[in-house]
């Protein structure tokens, strides 16, 4: 299971949420998150421990400031004493509450990070359960070129020297960007599946002959996309090597990746073919059949139309 410290999610948290650390400081690198669910620390506090989930965040807003309130100080300082450290990796206080004194105590003294933010509770709750989704979605690289075609991500396959980059090259100059070369990163949210670049490899592509090129350098920052939802998948197959050639495209294969089918041509590949031409009509074609147009299927019924008034003549 992914999990994330507590310092990097105070590092990746948007600027809406404005978090701080007031106390426990010294435990956002030891401390985990693990679930983008979150929950209110209220039950622990009033002694009801067996359903919080230690990789959770725990939330504390107005109606647990005010429990706590209400109590006497003997009651308070025993409320937070039988918290269990090991059950809590951070303490989120919303609408820029305060912590009460036995809370800031026992953060400090256990290592138990508290991060205030100034949004009330439903909207923290929102947009921190939107950016752990992110943090924690699994991710996995995957071989292959990534690029943004007509507002899609298209990634092309295909085994190592079949001409991959060079097409992408070309793609860019067209118009086209470029997300990742070589190695792809991809994250799946659920049915989504978002590929990005490794920070390293980031803006760059491998061109045999040429080395290593900036692509931000040399076509400005508009080449560049820094992640895309992946839409198609084409694979670029060697036409020796290719069992079957689909003649009237009636068949749309899918791909499963990290466990999502994403619809996927195969395009042969041999010497003379416009490769970069024929990519951007793949993508064109596929755009049409998810508006509802299929050529190949048109080209069908008209045949059988033209055959069933044959027969009836």
């Amino acid at each position: 299971m992914r999990r994330i410290s507590v310092k990097e999610f105070l590092e990746r948290s948007s600027e809406e949420l404005q978090l701080k650390v007031v106390a426990g400081g010294s435990g956002t690198e030891k401390q985990f998150i693990d679930s983008e669910r979150m929950q209110k620390l209220g039950l622990a506090l009033s002694g009801f421990h067996d359903y919080i989930h230690s990789g959770r965040v725990q939330m504390v807003g107005k109606s647990e400031i005010s429990f706590l309130a209400q109590l006497s100080d003997q009651d308070r300082r025993k409320a937070v004493d039988s918290l269990r450290p090991e059950d809590i990796c951070c303490i989120l206080l919303t609408t820029g509450l305060q912590p009460p004194i036995e809370l800031f105590e026992f953060a400090e003294t256990r290592g138990v990070p508290i991060v205030q933010t100034p949004a009330i509770s439903s909207r923290a709750i929102s947009l921190v359960t939107e950016l752990l989704q992110k943090l924690l979605a699994p991710e996995i690289t995957v071989h292959g070129v990534l690029l943004e075609m007509y507002g899609i991500g298209v990634l092309l396959f295909g085994e190592s020297g079949i001409g991959k980059s060079e097409c992408a090259l070309d793609l860019i100059t067209r118009g086209h960007r470029l997300v990742s070369d070589d190695a792809v990163r991809l994250r799946r949210a659920g049915s989504r599946l978002d590929g990005f670049a490794p920070e390293l490899t980031a803006e760059h592509l491998e061109i045999h002959g040429l080395g290593i090129l900036n692509v931000r350098d040399l076509f400005g920052v508009s080449s560049i996309c820094e992640k895309i939802r992946i839409d198609l998948c084409i694979e670029l197959v060697k036409w020796d090597e290719m069992e079957h050639i689909e003649r009237i495209g009636l068949e749309m294969r899918e791909k499963v990746i990290f466990e999502v089918p994403t619809p996927q041509f195969t395009l042969p590949v041999s010497s003379g073919r416009n490769l970069s031409t024929l990519l951007e009509t793949a993508v064109r074609v596929f755009l049409l059949r998810q508006s509802g147009l299929d050529a190949a299927q048109q080209l069908v019924e008209r045949h059988t139309e033209i055959i069933s008034g044959d027969q009836k003549n």
